[in-house]
């Protein structure tokens, strides 16, 4: 699937990463005066099968911007943790260069993604971090199930993605979205994050839902969340 089957506007992207990898994204317009979301997806699948995810939020009328890491869908090299920061690096100095300057965005990731988008949101700060999913670190989530790490796949299990280790440094407002049922990266996780982040923050746990499934279990009042967070940023963004 690409946007076009829900019928929305994109851009196809081919771009590089900060060590030159060829990666693919799509750039997805918003409406006038509206923030971008620059989003980093989980682990499992790539971005084709994220359609419906930016059909919602396009209702927002937000931009958005979701890219393949290296390895995953059209774009080439091999993952590993440190080349999916140089992905996201990449996808932002394509950002800037289109005009959108991390003060105008909000970084989104999920699960493995929430790693990902917490990384650039210390070295590059946007106006808002979403995390949804998000585990303390690889070696937490080791120590919770062992025999469920199949599902994080190969490349993930040599990754650290320390994120409570590094949560306390962030300097921007952060909302957290975690399932009460989620049974791949437990919930305790999610609410360590949180307490660990300094303010101003927000946490939002959607009862019923499992790992996958956040927002559409989550339905409207997981929007509102959506809309109640860009409200307190009051971001203004470049003319579109």
């Amino acid at each position: 699937m690409t946007p076009a089957t829900m019928r929305l506007e994109f851009e196809d992207v081919f771009f590089t990463a900060e060590d030159g990898t060829r990666l693919h994204g799509w750039y997805l317009p918003g409406a006038a005066g509206q923030p971008l979301v620059l989003f980093c997806h989980g682990n499992a699948g790539n971005i084709s099968h994220r359609v419906d995810n930016l059909r919602l939020l396009r209702k927002l009328g937000l931009a958005v911007f979701i890219f393949d890491y290296r390895g995953y869908g059209q774009s080439e090299g091999k993952a590993d943790e440190q080349g999916t920061y140089s992905d996201m690096r990449g996808a932002l100095n394509w950002l800037q260069k289109k005009g959108w300057p991390p003060e105008k965005m909000i970084y989104f990731g999920r699960s493995v993604g929430a790693g990902v988008a917490l990384q650039l949101a210390l070295e590059r700060p946007p106006a808002g971090l979403i995390l949804e999913s998000p585990f303390t670190s690889i070696k937490a989530m080791g120590q919770h199930h062992y025999p469920l790490l199949w599902l994080l796949a190969g490349w993930a299990l040599e990754a650290r993605y320390d994120n409570l280790a590094k949560i306390a440094q962030l300097k921007v407002p952060l909302l957290i979205f975690h399932g009460e049922q989620d049974d791949i990266v437990p919930q305790w996780m999610g609410i360590e994050l949180f307490e660990r982040a300094p303010q101003p923050k927000r946490f939002y746990s959607i009862p019923r839902a499992g790992h996958n499934d956040t927002y559409d279990v989550g339905g409207e009042g997981y929007w509102q969340q959506w809309r109640a967070f860009l409200q307190t940023l009051k971001i203004k963004s470049p003319d579109r």
